[in-house]
């Protein structure tokens, strides 16, 4: 076998594991060793319970031996970002506020990849309650990217992104409230899901903006990411969010099959600021999408320059909202050498939280005090309300919109750690997807001069992910980026 195998795609593995010339334990196991391998370069895992994955191996080994395969993924390892439940496992988030917590239930994502036999391997490292764009602002260490260990993977799910660029894991769920699915995964070079608000089961997966949030699948290829997305997807009753939508089917047969689709290009996302390189990608791209037959129109989204701004006081407010359950009462971390109640809380917050962290609690109370609440948070939801309006009115003359994931490539460790409004403009092309409920895709596209993956952004209409997904498989199935992997 391959030593390699760990850059095999999950639907290439199946292959292999339905062959019998590869076993889910011996796929485990090449994992442990590989992540053993390379995490002292990149911290991309904040724990991993390699008993509890042997086991899950094992079992998915005896279902295949038996003929009761659950799915096409059965025996596939999936990495869990750490902010998502799984029972009798650590979920820190990041944070050292719920340092030693370990969750007493599973998620509703987690019982769905349970239910067809996904193998769950480790807890991922993440940004602090997935607030940051670099994966500097965990409390267990800073992920590095695997493509250049001296640059950041993207965040907040950079542990997830660069755990499946690296091959420590085959497929890895993140979660997006402003880009933190499709900025790592262009990054990193693998693709990255953003589904539409509401596809997706949020119930036991910790807040950071709850109007906002939204996990997702991250893989090699298209072809994994619509399998993973498909069984994850559907309406759940325990999630008031969950949207009772009819299933589609997106299994790699349903998304190769090639229809001609009208394609937007927003002129407001090529302005000044964006890179060349990543420029001149994403026009070849637009070329290549032209020459197969697709119309490309280009078109005005007018609201863009208001999308940070309406993004940062939303996700704030309910930031605030969401972490004042953190109180050192119930769970997690508690201040030691405290006088009273009110003394813990204190303590509590002030010693667990992160700067990140309370730099966003604080501006999230703000604009939700007495005297801020209309001037700031009301407008800024009216304004969001005209940014959605915006993207409706442009899907009815396109199907979808091509744009850049990031203004640049990977940047350096520590270059935009000191400049907060700078490293929030590395989600400027992505927030906007997340304020109007869209879905969208990160693949890969090509290198940049110095050899760092650049990222195709393709947003669809709200529950369209099909759609997005199988113009994706066409870029990559006529590229060959998918099998570009970094020297670690």
């Amino acid at each position: 076998m391959d030593s390699r195998v760990f850059y095999k795609s999950a639907l290439e593995l199946e292959k292999l594991l339905d062959s019998g010339k590869l076993t889910s334990v011996e796929l485990a196991k090449i994992l442990i060793e590989r992540t053993k391998s390379v995490e002292n370069q990149l911290n991309a895992f904040i724990s991993f319970d390699e008993e509890k994955t042997i086991n899950e191996a094992m079992q998915s080994d005896g279902r295949r031996k038996a003929g009761k395969k659950l799915s096409n993924l059965d025996g596939i390892p999936v990495g869990i970002k750490d902010l998502i439940a799984e029972q009798g496992q650590p979920l820190t988030c990041g944070s050292k506020i719920l340092q030693g917590y370990v969750s007493p239930y599973d998620a509703t994502v987690i019982k769905r990849m349970r239910n067809v036999g996904c193998v769950l391997w480790g807890r991922l490292n993440m940004d602090e309650f997935a607030m940051g764009s670099s994966n500097e602002n965990s409390y267990y260490g800073k992920v590095s990217n695997p493509w250049d260990v001296s640059r950041v993977p993207g965040g907040s799910s950079g542990g997830s992104a660069a755990a499946v660029a690296s091959g420590e894991t085959i497929l890895a769920l993140g979660s997006d409230t402003g880009g933190s699915i499709r900025q790592p995964a262009s990054f990193c070079g693998i693709v990255g899901l953003k589904p539409s608000y509401g596809s997706v089961s949020r119930y036991g997966v910790v807040a950071f903006a709850s109007s906002l949030d939204q996990v997702g699948p991250m893989g090699r290829s298209v072809g994994d990411v619509a399998a993973l997305f498909h069984i994850i997807s559907g309406h759940d009753g325990r999630d008031s969010s969950s949207y009772p939508i009819d299933k589609t089917n997106h299994t790699l047969e349903s998304i190769a099959n090639k229809t001609a689709k009208v394609i937007g290009i927003p002129s407001e996302y090529f302005g000044e600021g964006l890179d060349s390189g990543i420029r001149q990608a994403i026009e070849n791209a637009i070329k290549f999408y032209e020459k197969a037959g697709h119309r490309i129109q280009k078109v005005s989204l007018a609201t863009t320059e208001y999308t940070m701004a309406v993004y940062y006081v939303v996700a704030a407010a309910e930031a605030s909202s969401n972490l004042a359950r953190f109180d050192g009462i119930r769970y997690g971390y508690r201040s030691e050498n405290v006088r009273d109640a009110i003394d813990i809380y204190y303590k509590t917050r002030g010693e667990g939280f992160g700067s990140e962290v309370k730099r966003r609690i604080m501006l999230g109370t703000y604009v939700l005090s007495n005297e801020n609440f209309e001037s700031h948070y009301l407008r800024a939801q009216k304004v969001r309300t005209l940014i959605r309006n915006d993207f409706m009115r442009v899907f009815e003359k396109v199907d979808m919109l091509i744009t850049p994931v990031t203004p640049s490539t990977a940047f350096k460790i520590g270059e935009k750690s000191a400049n907060p409004l700078q490293m929030y403009l590395s989600d400027i092309y992505t927030i906007s997807a997340n304020l109007a409920g869209l879905c969208a895709l990160s693949l890969p596209c090509g290198l940049s001069h110095n050899g760092l993956p650049i990222g195709l952004h393709l947003i669809g209409k709200p529950f369209h992910e099909h759609e997005i997904l199988s113009l994706g498989y066409e870029f990559e199935h006529a590229h060959d980026f998918k099998d570009m992997h970094p020297v670690i």
